[in-house]
């Protein structure tokens, strides 16, 4: 928590910058939620809307460049911002808008979660958008959140090599951090680098759980507990367990696709508590 100048503690607040998930299970919705599991206020500034639920995306309306940096302008002007969490890009417009508004948000860190593909497996960043994510907003990152093939892209080694080479190769664009997730289903281990220390993270495999939005759960996990104080390795390590414990009790049932991701399934605890 942060003092006010009146004496009173100030909620910190993570301000998501994403697309919006009709459906409820990924995008802004899935980062509210994970904000509020952590005990953290949630902002955001929509960067598309996208026509989609459980089985397919639709759709999807990039909203005007300008429109992003207002939304951003206006949360950091009266509430401000203690860190930022980064989903959905879409195309280069938008990154380039997400880099002009990141000057409005001072030194609060920033977290971003290189949003490439849905769960139903529709595209959501353009081919061409990729080189502008790694030169202009990679190198702004305080932790950037690939999955394993999300790294490879990124990257640019599309050959087999280990989480350990892919988290390395992502942090020799620029960010300070580095979390390579290993996923749910197949393996739960993340590979977390700093530049000089490379740490696994364990977690349970939860082959039965339920995805859709687990990768927005963890990013956005991690920023709230940056918010909070806690190191970028401990905030992964909270994020990880919080993350795994939402597909663990995901709400397979609901929808017939991919369900969404329980956060608050067993969520009783208090600020900065897994």
């Amino acid at each position: 928590m942060h003092m006010t100048g009146n004496g009173y503690r100030r909620v910190p607040c993570a301000l998501s910058i994403a697309g919006s998930d009709s459906g409820g299970g990924a995008g802004i919705q899935a980062d509210l939620k994970a904000f509020a599991r952590c005990g953290v206020h949630g902002a955001t500034a929509i960067t598309a809307i996208t026509v989609q639920n459980t089985v397919e995306v639709r759709r999807v309306y990039p909203l005007p460049p300008q429109a992003i940096v207002e939304q951003v302008a206006a949360v950091a002007e009266d509430i401000g911002v203690d860190v930022v969490k980064i989903g959905m890009l879409g195309n280069i417009e938008t990154i380039e808008a997400v880099a002009e508004a990141l000057e409005r948000t001072g030194n609060a860190p920033v977290v971003i979660d290189p949003v490439m593909v849905a769960e139903s497996g529709a595209r959501l960043l353009d081919e061409e958008a990729v080189q502008a994510l790694r030169e202009t907003l990679l190198p702004r990152a305080t932790v950037v959140t690939p999955n394993v093939p999300e790294a490879r892209v990124l990257s640019g080694l599309t050959s087999e090599r280990p989480a350990d080479d892919l988290a390395r190769a992502v942090h020799a664009l620029g960010p300070a951090n580095v979390v390579v997730t290993g996923g749910h289903r197949q393996q739960a281990v993340d590979v977390f680098f700093d530049g000089a220390q490379l740490v696994e993270i364990p977690g349970e495999t939860h082959a039965d759980g339920s995805a859709h939005g687990s990768g927005c759960t963890h990013s956005s996990a991690l920023a709230a507990h940056l918010a909070l104080g806690f190191t970028p390795l401990e905030a992964a390590r909270r994020a990880k367990a919080i993350a795994s414990e939402a597909v663990a009790h995901g709400l397979d049932g609901l929808g017939s696709g991919t369900g969404p991701v329980d956060v608050f399934a067993l969520a009783s605890r208090g600020p900065g508590e897994v």
